[in-house]
C-alpha cells in the first residue's frame, strides 16, 4: 500500500492488488462527532446512496450499476471513537474483463466522485422526497432497536459506560430528532463535512495510469472546495468507576447481559498485538476461556464473547444467559478474567489463538474490501502503518507477560442486564 498527501487533510493510498480480478475506489470523509448533527449524520449515507445529480434516480442508478458488469455502490457511516467516517465506495471488475473494452474504472470515477461531491440538492438542500423516505426509514430502524435484545443491550451498555463524553454521542442517531430533521439540515451538515474532515482516497486493484486519472479527476472536484480540515478526535479512555450494575425487565425467555470494561488510559498502538491475542484467549475465539469454559463446561450462556475497540481503550463482554444465571454468569466472566491475569495459561491455548488468529490474517489480502478495511483502520489509527504480514510477525512475537499485562489493565465499569420480570438482579 502506497500513501501520499494531496493536500492538508488529504491523502491518496492505493494498492495494485494483482492477483484480484476486481478493482475499488473509496473516499473517506473523518470526522470528530458532534452531538447537535449526530441524527444527520446518521441520515446523511442513507440520502446519498440512492443517487447523485448525475443519476437523480435510484431506478437508473441500479440499471448503471448492472450495465457495468454489476458493479456495486456502498455509502456507510462508522463509529471510530469520538470520531465518524463516512465512507463511499464503488466495486466492479477491472477494465481488462470488459468485453466490448470499456473503460470501467473512468465510469467508477464519475460514479463514486459524482456521490461524494455532487448528491442530489437543489437550493441548498437534499431532495425533500428523498429525505422523507429515508427518515421514515432511519426513524424505523431506530424503533426496532428495543425488539433486537442483544443489539439493544449493547447499546445501553455503551450509553451508560459513555455518558456525555464524545464517545457516547450516538452513530445511529437520535429517535426523537428525526422528524425535525430537513433538506438544509442534512446539506449543512454535508457542506460542513466536505470543508471540515479529514479525508483519503483509497484506489484498490487499478494500475498505476487508471490511478493517475482517477487522481486527477480527484484533484479537480477538490479544488472547488474551500477547505478548513480539522484535526481528528485523539484516542480516548473512561476512567475507572465503582462498577454500575443497571437491570431493565422485559417479557422474553432468554436474559442479555452485557459488561463494559476500562482500561483506564487511552490505548498505546505498540500494545495492538498483546490485545488481540488476549480478546483471542479470553472471549474471542472458539479456544477461548469465554466460550470453552463458561460456555462449554459450565452451560451458563448460550453465547459469550469479548471484543476490544482500540480507539476508545475498552472491552465488551456480551452474553445470552438464562435469567436465574444473571449472577452467576458474571462472576464466572469475571474469574475467567482473573484466571487470565495470575492463573496458569497453557502453551496450546496460547498457541491455538496465535494461529487462529494469524490465519485470519493471512487472508486480509484476499479481498478488496478486507484490504480497505485494514489500512482503513491503521490511517484513522494514526502512527505507522502496519502491513498484515507485520501484524502477524508482531503476534508471532507477544508473549505470555505481555498478555497478562494487557488483561490486568481492564477494570469493569458498567454491568448491563435485560431480564424477565420476574427474578430481579441486583
Amino acid at each position: 500500500m502506497e500513501r501520499k498527501q494531496l493536500a492538508p487533510g488529504v491523502h491518496l493510498s492505493c494498492d495494485p492488488a494483482e492477483k484480484l480480478n476486481r478493482c475499488r475506489i473509496s473516499i473517506h470523509f473523518t470526522f470528530p462527532a458532534q452531538r447537535d448533527t449526530a441524527t444527520a449524520h446518521a441520515l446523511l449515507p442513507l440520502v446519498m446512496e440512492r443517487g447523485y445529480a448525475g443519476c437523480p434516480d435510484m431506478t437508473g442508478l441500479t440499471k448503471k450499476l448492472a450495465r457495468l458488469y454489476g458493479a456495486d455502490l456502498t455509502v456507510d457511516g462508522r463509529p471510530m471513537g469520538a470520531n465518524r467516517n463516512l465512507c463511499i465506495s464503488v466495486t466492479g471488475i477491472k477494465n481488462r474483463f470488459a468485453l466490448a473494452g470499456e473503460d470501467l474504472s473512468q465510469e467508477y470515477t464519475q460514479l463514486v466522485l459524482g456521490v461524494a461531491f455532487h448528491p442530489c440538492m437543489a437550493d441548498g438542500a437534499f431532495d425533500a422526497e428523498a429525505v422523507a423516505i429515508e427518515k421514515q426509514m432511519l426513524r424505523q430502524s431506530l424503533e426496532d432497536e428495543l425488539n433486537d435484545k442483544r443489539l439493544y443491550c449493547m447499546r445501553q451498555t455503551a450509553r451508560e459506560f459513555y455518558g456525555d463524553s464524545p464517545m457516547g454521542i450516538r452513530q445511529e442517531g437520535y429517535l426523537e430528532e428525526v422528524d425535525g430533521l430537513t433538506g438544509a439540515d442534512l446539506a449543512a451538515a454535508y457542506e460542513d463535512m466536505l470543508r471540515t474532515a479529514s479525508i483519503e482516497l483509497m484506489v484498490l486493484g487499478c494500475t498505476p495510469d487508471e490511478t493517475a486519472r482517477i487522481e486527477a479527476a480527484f484533484r479537480a472536484e477538490l479544488d472547488k472546495i474551500s477547505r478548513r480540515p480539522q484535526p481528528m478526535a485523539p484516542f480516548l479512555a473512561m476512567p475507572r468507576q465503582t462498577t454500575v450494575h443497571k437491570t431493565e425487565y422485559f417479557d422474553m425467555v432468554q436474559a442479555k447481559l452485557c459488561m463494559a470494561f476500562t482500561l483506564g488510559q487511552p490505548m498505546d498502538l505498540a500494545d495492538l498485538a498483546a490485545c488481540r491475542l488476549a480478546m483471542a484467549l479470553y472471549g474471542g475465539s472458539v479456544t477461548s476461556r469465554l466460550f470453552l469454559n463458561v460456555r462449554e463446561r459450565d452451560h451458563l450462556c448460550y453465547y459469550c464473547a469479548s471484543s476490544f475497540q482500540s480507539f476508545t481503550g475498552s472491552m465488551t463482554v456480551s452474553s445470552g444467559i438464562e435469567p436465574g444465571d444473571a449472577a452467576r454468569a458474571e462472576e464466572a466472566i469475571l474469574n475467567e478474567l482473573a484466571d487470565l491475569c495470575t492463573g496458569p495459561i497453557t502453551d496450546q491455548e496460547l498457541e491455538d489463538c496465535r494461529r487462529g488468529l494469524i490465519d485470519g490474517l493471512e487472508g486480509v489480502e484476499d479481498s478488496l474490501s478486507s484490504l480497505e478495511s485494514w489500512y482503513g483502520m491503521e490511517i484513522i489509527r494514526g502512527g505507522a502503518i502496519t502491513t498484515p504480514a507485520q501484524a502477524r510477525a508482531d503476534l508471532a512475537a507477544v508473549t505470555v507477560d505481555q498478555v497478562r499485562a494487557v488483561l490486568r489493565r481492564f477494570s469493569l465499569s458498567v454491568s448491563y442486564l435485560l431480564t424477565k420480570k420476574e427474578g430481579p438482579y441486583v
